[in-house]
């Protein structure tokens, strides 16, 4: 492992020396999804089947993918305009798309369990985490919500995660870089217990990922900006009770409120117009609550 210190706040940042991770080609950011230009070595593509099955590729001059319909030339993508098709050796047909950002969520590697785009989504909305923020994050666990508190931040904000388990920060260091080309200059990362490491610094949100969420209200509360937001994210009742008695417990807390997204697909083909029979349901429960003047 290696390890390297970033800004005032001398954090550690796990990475592993073994497995490098994948960059762009001639040191280019990462091509977002619709972009103009052709697929270029070193990118990450998209494949979708007939029957949408995903898979990402990291496309190499000379290289092949081999899946259960056949192998495909790497060469036969690169130069080619995304939304092209290709076929493979055994004539399937398979759509190159860049990956979206609820695409890397779904299919890159991981370590623990991840939060899905209808959460990241709506953890953006709710904590109104903006381009210039300071962003503290506890648990970081496969580096999805990472990804996205640093995409809403932009450059000139910042997000500093803390992780205890070092297998699960190196996962997300790595899926860091692989999303953003390399490990972007305003993140941080720690393998540390946020209870530990969060007396003394500041910030405009805190983002929680926590088994006891309600054990950092006391100290959050000092991180905090007076009128910064603090976001939960609790996959179970006794949590959201736990924690908002906590938040209760101190009136420079104000405005909680607690909820859940649910989202359900629809099947359309011509006139066969109807909600799909599986929907992803409850995932977590949302808390969000304001920090506020102390009195």
């Amino acid at each position: 492992m290696l390890d390297k210190t970033y800004g005032q706040l001398g954090l550690r940042v796990m990475r592993d020396a073994e497995d490098p991770p994948t960059t762009p080609a001639e040191g280019r950011e990462p091509r977002h999804a619709g972009h103009p230009e052709p697929f270029g070595p070193g990118e990450v593509a998209l494949l979708v089947d007939r029957k949408e099955r995903r898979y990402l590729v990291t496309l190499a001059t000379g290289g092949t993918f081999h899946y259960h319909g056949g192998a495909v030339a790497h060469d036969d993508l690169l130069g080619a305009a995304e939304g092209s098709r290709v076929r493979s050796a055994k004539g399937t047909t398979l759509l190159a798309l860049r990956p979206t950002a609820g695409d890397w969520t779904l299919k890159a590697k991981r370590g623990a369990q991840v939060v899905y785009p209808k959460d990241q989504a709506m953890i953006v909305g709710l904590a109104d985490i903006a381009p210039g923020c300071t962003v503290i994050e506890a648990g970081a666990g496969s580096g999805a919500l990472t990804a996205a508190l640093l995409r809403a931040v932009g450059p000139n904000g910042r997000v500093v995660s803390f992780e205890l388990r070092e297998d699960h920060a190196t996962v997300a260091a790595r899926s860091i870089a692989d999303r953003f080309g390399t490990h972007p200059p305003n993140w941080t990362l720690e393998v540390a217990d946020v209870v530990e490491r969060l007396p003394g610094l500041s910030c405009d949100r805190l983002v929680l990922d926590l088994l006891e969420p309600d054990r950092i209200v006391p100290i959050a509360v000092e991180a905090l900006h007076s009128g910064g937001i603090l976001c939960a994210y609790t996959p179970s009742v006794p949590q959201v009770m736990r924690l908002r008695e906590a938040l209760d417990a101190d009136r420079r807390w104000g405005l909680a409120q607690t909820v859940e997204t649910l989202l359900r697909t629809w099947h359309v083909e011509g006139l066969a117009v109807r909600p799909d029979h599986r929907m992803v349901a409850h995932t977590a429960f949302l808390t969000t609550v304001r920090r506020l003047a102390d009195e």
